[in-house]
């Protein structure tokens, strides 16, 4: 899909990744880019230093999925793209980590993606055509040391991307999951020695990967190309990259330790 005379929604568009995605769109000549935060002032000062329009939404609650994507189709009559961006992390394994903990994350990854396709694949399958772009992480892929409910959350996220392609590609629907490693913005992990990242890049290189992969329609979206051999590495033998993993736990325990 080309994005020049598009119209594209952003969740979590305040900043970092959903500001940075924008830019690029908006470079791209699309025809409207909205953005849509928690935080309506934050979202409205993104939108303001862009350029575009700026809504507050929560999208853990369908209501307000629903309410946005009414009041962009009330004013520019369609969305073709939307990116469901919205994340946060998620510390803490089964021991530490609070029912709550795992809550909030369920919602914020993986229903707030199941809110967004119910929203607007009614008028795009009217269409026969539509993008949806789920922002879900190499933890989903693979796995994020130390952060069980982050992970479980992203490995959902990725599921759902997939089983959204195959029920709807059929019918014009095209689906992309986002899945970087440390991106440079307020969730980049502040360290790097326990495997969990190749390196931490722009917000604006992740922008660029993201445009090619909508271009040519690629369904992951690996700002960090190592994580497709990766992938395949734990496809090979997943009995072997489940030991990998291990040994990286602890060693990173050691480092802590010592």
């Amino acid at each position: 899909m080309q994005i020049s005379g598009k119209v594209v929604v952003i969740t979590g568009g305040s900043g970092g990744i959903g500001s940075a995605m924008a830019e690029k769109f908006l470079a791209g000549n699309a025809k409207a880019v909205v953005l849509a935060d928690l935080d309506q002032s934050a979202v409205e000062t993104a939108a303001a230093a862009l350029g575009c329009s700026g809504l507050a939404c929560d999208v853990t609650r369908e209501a307000q999925v629903q309410a946005l994507v009414e009041s962009v189709i009330a004013e520019h009559g369609q969305i073709d793209l939307f990116c469901s961006n919205a994340g946060a992390g998620g510390q803490g394994v089964l021991t530490d980590a609070e029912n709550d903990v795992w809550q909030k994350q369920w919602e914020l990854h993986v229903m707030s993606h199941v809110y967004a396709a119910r929203a607007v694949l009614p008028g795009m399958l009217a269409r026969g055509e539509g993008y949806l772009l789920n922002t879900a992480s190499a933890a989903g892929l693979l796995a994020a040391l130390g952060s069980g409910p982050y992970s479980v959350t992203k490995a959902a996220a990725v599921k759902l991307a997939e089983f959204l392609a195959i029920t709807h590609g059929d019918e014009g629907i095209r689906v992309s999951v986002l899945c970087p490693q440390g991106v440079n913005t307020a969730m980049a992990p502040r360290g790097l020695g326990d495997g969990q990242t190749d390196g931490i890049i722009e917000p604006a290189e992740l922008a660029s990967c993201v445009m090619e992969a909508i271009e040519d329609e690629r369904f992951h979206v690996l700002p960090h190309p190592e994580v497709e051999e990766y992938v395949r590495r734990k496809g090979d033998n997943v009995d072997r990259w489940l030991l990998g993993m291990r040994r990286l736990r602890r060693q990173s325990m050691e480092q802590v330790e010592g």
